[in-house]
């Protein structure tokens, strides 16, 4: 089999970031990115990654570019996940990498969720491998945990599967966005990126946090909730479990040693006005990843009025409304130079 591809071949992806509603925190294998415990979440629209791959056979090295600037720190991850696909293709070629992003990267944004994502459908398209979109999950999965669901859109679900290979360890898809229209207002506390990482902290909270087997040993029955309030199109069900599993995931992490905090003031502040709205009636509720930046998932017609609210809360920088988005895809490569 060949060790080098003929001509250059490129290609260009977008993919928006997910956040999970029922959350993933903690790896149970490392060397394949598997989880500890399933996890659900909604893709959004408005935020966006936008990839460019392009394989040459006069590269002695692969390369990235981030934003418009060389990005050695991604660049151990980007070879990584490009020898995945080299290794599906039979190619050792190497590979330029342009990605950019119109959110704040690694700042609790899902910024590695969306780019990862669109890595591997440019990829998979440039060398020609026609993967099926659980194929490119999976192989999005072993480069960023939560890029396996950025491959789909609307509500979807990642097992955490059985297989010691991790290959039923999926993305699915649950419901179309159209099909459920939610609104989702982020509310942007910090645009730097932060201290610790999610695998960093996820691997502090197993190894230390005395809550960990009991986010493990609820996680099933939590999906179930969320799978139901989901089908039934149960927003105050959906709310009640989303916001109980964002504060457990923080709890775990809090618990760890030394504790991880991830929240500033503006986030607390923001949790309390989104705790207040809803108070008065509005459907709302709030979110949180690994990071500062708070997302309340509301209604269409309550999107206005927590937008609103959360632009008056002291310390929010910036609020972007969004809904929810579709499936990674393909785009022109001319699509990214106008970025």
């Amino acid at each position: 089999m060949s060790t080098t591809l003929d001509v250059s071949r490129r290609a260009a992806a977008q993919a928006q970031p997910n956040i999970a509603l029922i959350k993933y925190w903690g790896k149970r294998d490392l060397r394949l990115n598997l989880p500890v415990v399933g996890s659900l979440s909604i893709t959004l629209d408005t935020l966006w990654t936008r990839t460019e791959v392009r394989f040459d056979d006069a590269l002695s090295a692969d390369t990235m570019t981030l934003n418009g600037k060389v990005d050695a720190k991604q660049l151990k991850r980007t070879s990584a996940c490009l020898d995945l696909l080299r290794a599906r293709a039979g190619v050792t070629t190497r590979a330029e990498v342009i990605s950019e992003n119109n959110f704040p990267t690694g700042a609790g944004l899902a910024s590695s969720a969306s780019g990862f994502a669109a890595m591997v459908m440019a990829g998979d398209a440039a060398l020609g491998l026609r993967l099926t979109p659980a194929e490119q999950s999976v192989l999005a999965r072993r480069c960023s945990g939560s890029a396996a669901r950025s491959i789909f859109g609307g509500y979807v679900e990642w097992a955490h599967g059985q297989q010691a290979d991790g290959e039923d360890s999926v993305a699915t898809p649950l419901l179309e966005a159209a099909a459920w229209p939610l609104s989702v207002a982020v509310a942007i506390t910090s645009t730097a990126e932060k201290a610790i990482g999610s695998t960093e902290g996820m691997n502090r909270t197993a190894d230390t946090s005395p809550y960990q087997q009991a986010w493990i040993d609820s996680q099933d029955a939590d999906l179930a909730e969320a799978r139901a309030a989901i089908a039934a199109r149960d927003f105050e069900r959906l709310a009640d479990i989303s916001e109980h599993s964002c504060l457990k995931m923080h709890a775990l992490a809090l618990a760890a040693k030394p504790g991880l905090l991830y929240w500033n003031a503006a986030t607390v502040a923001a949790m309390h006005c989104v705790r207040g709205l809803r108070a008065k009636g509005l459907p709302v509720f709030f979110t949180i990843d690994a990071g500062p930046q708070l997302k309340a998932v509301c209604l269409p017609s309550a999107a206005a009025a927590v937008a609103a609210a959360l632009r008056e809360v002291p310390g929010v920088l910036n609020v972007v409304e969004t809904g929810l988005g579709g499936p990674a895809r393909l785009i022109p490569v001319a699509d990214l130079a106008a970025a």
